[in-house]
């Protein structure tokens, strides 16, 4: 399965580039990973450019109002896709404003990664994390515990 993450900017603090770093390589041994960081404006650019970025991809966009998945159900999810032939799957994180209304109706699936209110780049390597701990949990390896 590929992955596409496409996100608004790259991560700024120290702690968020090495924890997108470490976790978007462990994720590379697992699937086909490709990274879109686009340039920061107003949802509705960005939605634009999200979707111009994921092509056919079907759209898993990060969004509060999104259903929340626990680790297995994100695996599961993923398998799922695979299994239905889906080759790729696009992952949105949209800028400090969300992600426009165009987008969010485009979207496959809206998902929210909890209630709390998230940095953005926590939420990046949040997301990246939970990839990844979803790739092992489908590879049967210890990682989840």
């Amino acid at each position: 399965m590929r992955l596409h993450l496409i996100t608004v900017g790259a991560p700024k603090l120290a702690y968020a580039r090495a924890g997108w770093a470490e976790y978007t390589g462990r994720l590379g041994h697992y699937h086909k990973l490709r990274v879109t960081q686009l340039a920061g404006s107003t949802p509705t650019k960005e939605g634009e450019a999200m979707l111009k970025a994921a092509g056919r991809a079907p759209i898993i966009a990060l969004d509060p109002r999104g259903q929340q998945w626990s680790s297995e159900e994100l695996s599961a999810y993923i398998e799922r896709q695979g299994v239905q032939g889906t080759g790729e799957l696009a992952f949105c994180i949209g800028g400090p404003d969300g992600h426009s209304d165009e987008l969010r109706a485009a979207a496959r699936v809206l998902w929210s990664l909890g209630r709390l209110t998230l940095p953005h780049d926590l939420a990046m390597v949040v997301l990246a994390e939970a990839l990844y701990r979803s790739a092992t949990i489908s590879a049967g390896e210890p990682y989840h515990r």
